[in-house]
């Protein structure tokens, strides 16, 4: 237990406390957890994660303090942990096996075979015969079984029926001791048993499905070697400041956030970005923590703490992401909370109104009204969404995508439209030299025009200055040439003496009347969306360099395969020229393009195209595009990882610099969708179906734990487990 102090003013500034709650392992548990906290004066507000096992509570510490807090917890009947620490991945699933409700839960089934055999064998002796009863050894072993298994919720239950909860610990437990007062000793023991082993089936499969963030929780290492001066220190991570060094040696993990100042290695950036291919990074780029360092030899220069650090923001993010409830969770919370008085209360007046009206056997009835009362336990109803949720929230971390929450999973299920921002986003984002066009008269080749320009912008930082050095394989020293007398022209490029001659480049009004003869050049290129640099002399026109920004190489497959899921309208919306924007849409088969938009007519076009088609995604920066993104169903940032605006700003977030992530999480959220109204559709169809045979005889109180709760909560939760298997197939 942890108390993270937010403020100092007692009695005025909230706090918040965080309690690790083990034993919290499904909806109705959280909401339990919940309900009970709220009812204390001085806590403001509550917010359990089934995910991450805990609870955060804010509250005023002159009205409460954080033991009344915990004494109310685990007066609900759950035990608290400390808060904080490692925790080792796949502890609590090992865990589920290994628990007191486990053991109890074996013991349970082996004095519950023993008497079955006992029986089996005609080798249980009579021991008592009495007020209806005829106990012998077998009966005995059952009600004992009865006892030992249903220990794990009869105390759950107690509390339950002292706060008027009907919930399935309550339940349970009346249905045992209904079972026992009547004489149905096998019964009652299979109930116990079986409910037992559902429970902890219920609790492994969502461990499993909750690993994966206890993996993320421990990719990053708990110390780091930093260097000081001539010496190397070991510190924890939690002492790492801004600016440190830190010096990681091949094979092991990145501890923190931070810039390369030595060495050169590949490293695996996948728990991160959910890249596969290992990259390069080298001085000055920038590293992950809980990155895996290949080859090479590296020193890091810290730029984050490391509770601030990319793979820290995930975490908090899927932690909470798992705490926000889906539409479809919320229909079956309040399905339930009519559902379970309703079936309970049809199951008292099958036991009560039977026998009065038709005269048949009270224990008859009575034995159909328990089975009716174990059907009302709404378990498998209460956590298919949820379990689907967790499942498709973790599978998406692993491959590099965070979904915000249920909400954005099942409302990506539902777009037919698809917005797209263009440059960075459709496009590299960056201008590359595409043609150089020498002068059909003679003249320089291709080659001589370009290392010309690349000489001539040499010392200039303008973008198109970049494209042309780079392809020219220039950096800033303009080899070959001899440069004197260099002159930037404001607004129209540059001039400079190379080796003694003036040359000029930039926009064609630098050339004066010298343009005309490349007219039809020009128009040719400035229609087809490409800028023209014009490279001579100060009097005439030796070629053209044409830069663009190239259509992302992934860009066209992950458009296709957004079409083969369902994707109706593809929409690019861009700042950039008509005709730029009709040559990107063209080479790419957008759908619809809207040029010339400035951020908040992104945004109305937004509006508008949710307006005519419902729900639509946005996929942007996240920064620049952050009105659309906020204005749409769904806001998608691609680049996340570089970018702590658009991990906090986006509903859902590429963490690499990759679309084709795009039809994975289309994909992802489509049979997430469809597992949560599979798990929806069967869980009720089968309470419904034992219900209506209970009445008649044809379902028993076994068939109904075996199937009703056993069967249907293991059902949706493997069903749910399946969205793990999805993996990001790379264009």
């Amino acid at each position: 237990m942890t108390d993270h102090s937010i403020g100092s003013d007692k009695g005025q500034t909230p706090r918040q406390l965080v309690l690790v709650v083990p034993d919290m392992d499904c909806a109705s548990c959280a909401r339990r957890v919940s309900n009970g906290l709220q009812e204390l004066k001085g806590v403001e507000s509550v917010e359990p994660r089934v995910l991450s096992k805990d609870v955060l509570v804010q509250f005023d510490p002159g009205r409460v303090g954080a033991d009344k807090i915990a004494d109310v917890v685990r007066s609900l009947g759950y035990d608290i942990e400390r808060e904080g620490g490692t925790r080792e991945p796949g502890r609590w699933v090992a865990g589920v096996w290994e628990s007191g409700n486990a053991r109890r839960s074996y013991f349970s089934g082996g004095l519950l075979a023993a008497g079955l055999a006992l029986r089996l064998l005609s080798l249980s002796p009579v021991l008592w015969t009495g007020l209806a009863w005829r106990i012998d050894l077998a009966a005995l072993l059952y009600t004992a079984a009865a006892i030992v298994g249903g220990f794990n919720f009869f105390l759950k239950g107690f509390r339950a029926a002292r706060r008027l909860e009907l919930d399935m610990n309550f339940l349970m437990t009346v249905a045992i001791f209904g079972a026992l007062v009547i004489g149905e000793f096998v019964e009652a023991a299979s109930i116990a048993f079986l409910f037992g082993i559902a429970e902890l089936l219920e609790r492994y499969s969502v461990e499993r499905a909750r690993r994966s963030l206890e993996e993320l929780l421990n990719l990053a290492p708990a110390s780091a070697r930093l260097r000081r001066g001539d010496t190397i220190v070991t510190v924890t991570v939690e002492e790492i400041e801004l600016g440190d060094i830190v010096v990681v040696k091949p094979g092991e993990k990145i501890p923190i956030d931070g810039w390369v100042r030595e060495g050169a290695s590949s490293v695996d950036e996948s728990p991160i970005t959910g890249e596969s291919l290992p990259v390069t990074r080298s001085i000055s780029d920038y590293v992950y923590a809980g990155s895996m360092n290949g080859e090479g030899y590296l020193e890091v220069e810290a730029a984050k703490r490391a509770g601030d650090t990319t793979l820290a923001h995930i975490v908090h993010l899927v932690e909470e992401a798992e705490a926000s409830k889906a539409p479809s969770e919320r229909f079956v919370e309040k399905f339930a909370q009519y559902y379970t008085p309703t079936v309970t209360g049809l199951a008292v007046a099958l036991m009560v109104i039977p026998p009065l009206a038709l005269g048949g056997g009270f224990g008859t009835w009575f034995v159909r009204g328990l089975t009716l009362l174990v059907i009302s336990c709404p378990c498998a109803l209460v956590i298919s969404t949820p379990v689907a949720v967790v499942s498709a929230i973790t599978s998406a971390a692993r491959n590099g995508v965070l979904i915000k929450g249920g909400a954005y999973l099942e409302a990506l299920g539902r777009v037919r439209v698809v917005a797209f921002d263009k440059t960075g986003t459709l496009t590299a984002g960056r201008l590359e030299v595409v043609e150089v066009v020498p002068s059909p008269s003679g003249g320089p080749t291709a080659d001589e025009i370009l290392e010309l320009a690349a000489a001539l912008e040499s010392r200039s930082e303008h973008p198109i200055a970049e494209a042309i050095r780079a392809k020219a394989g220039l950096r800033s020293d303009g080899r070959g040439y001899r440069i004197t007398e260099f002159q930037a022209v404001t607004g129209r490029g540059a001039r400079a003496r190379l080796d003694g001659e003036i040359y000029q480049i930039g926009r064609p009004e630098l050339f004066g009347d010298a343009v005309e003869a490349w007219k039809p050049a020009l128009n040719r290129l400035a229609a087809s969306g490409r800028t023209a640099v014009c490279v001579g002399g100060e009097t005439s026109i030796l070629g053209l360099v044409v830069v663009a920004d190239r259509a992302r190489q992934e860009a066209r497959r992950a458009l296709t395969d957004l079409r083969r899921l369902g994707i109706e309208r593809i929409v690019m919306l861009t700042g950039d020229n008509e005709a730029t924007a009709r040559a990107v849409a063209s080479d790419l088969g957008v759908d619809e393009y809207y040029a010339g938009l400035m951020p908040e007519e992104k945004l109305e076009k937004v509006r508008q195209l949710e307006a005519e088609a419902g729900n639509v995604a946005m996929v942007g920066d996240g920064v620049n595009d952050a009105p659309a993104l906020a204005a749409a169903s769904v806001g998608i940032a691609m680049g996340a990882a570089a970018s702590d605006v658009a991990l906090e700003t986006a509903d859902v977030a590429l963490m690499a610099d990759d679309l084709g992530k795009l039809p994975y999480l289309f994909e992802l959220s489509r049979r997430g969708s469809g597992v949560i109204r599979q798990n929806i559709a069967a869980s009720i169809a089968i309470k419904f179906s034992l219900a209506a045979g209970v009445p008649f005889g044809w379902v028993n109180l076994i068939t109904a734990v075996l199937v009703g709760d056993l069967g249907s909560s293991l059902a949706v939760t493997l069903n749910a487990l399946r969205l793990g298997r999805l993996r990001h197939r790379r264009s």
